[in-house]
């Protein structure tokens, strides 16, 4: 596959992905809690990182563009594997380093807040699509994304993430 279409269908499936959330919370009423808001961030960032790639044809903006999504992409995986293992388990995830990030250091939440505002605990937040824990949904997404990164990175060191 090639570096344009591995950026574009990451980068898709990433916004599809945050679509997604977007769908749950507002017309199924599940409210996402800091480390859920954290991961759209996260998505979000992938595919900013896929376009850039798009766009920054050369190689080594393909490699750039590439590092940092599969970097964000990674750090989906740990803010997922987080959420499930020890915030899920709080009543208060108020103040963690999502809540931080999102709230303080972006100040996304006052920017567009039906998109980027934690509005329950992450206790509260732990529920099941189809039987399986949301965040290892997003968890499984965010491995199939680095994997699809990692490969295309694999291949550029070969010669070919060239910009066709």
């Amino acid at each position: 596959m090639s570096a344009t279409k591995t950026f574009a269908g990451v980068g898709i499936v990433s916004l599809a992905a945050v679509g997604a959330a977007l769908v749950s919370q507002h017309v199924f009423g599940m409210q996402p809690c800091p480390w859920c808001v954290l991961q759209r961030v996260i998505f979000l960032g992938v595919a900013i990182a896929c376009g850039i790639g798009l766009v920054w044809r050369s190689v080594a903006g393909r490699f750039a563009a590439g590092t940092l999504g599969l970097l964000l992409a990674l750090c989906g995986v740990a803010a997922a594997l987080w959420q499930h293992f020890q915030a899920a388990a709080s009543a208060s995830c108020n103040l963690t380093l999502a809540d931080r990030i999102v709230s303080g250091w972006l100040g996304l939440d006052s920017l567009l807040p039906d998109v980027f505002s934690a509005r329950a605990s992450c206790a509260d937040a732990a529920v099941n699509l189809l039987g399986v824990p949301y965040d290892f949904w997003s968890l499984a997404l965010f491995v199939l994304l680095a994997a699809a990164l990692a490969a295309a990175l694999m291949r550029g060191s070969r010669g070919r993430l060239s910009a066709a």
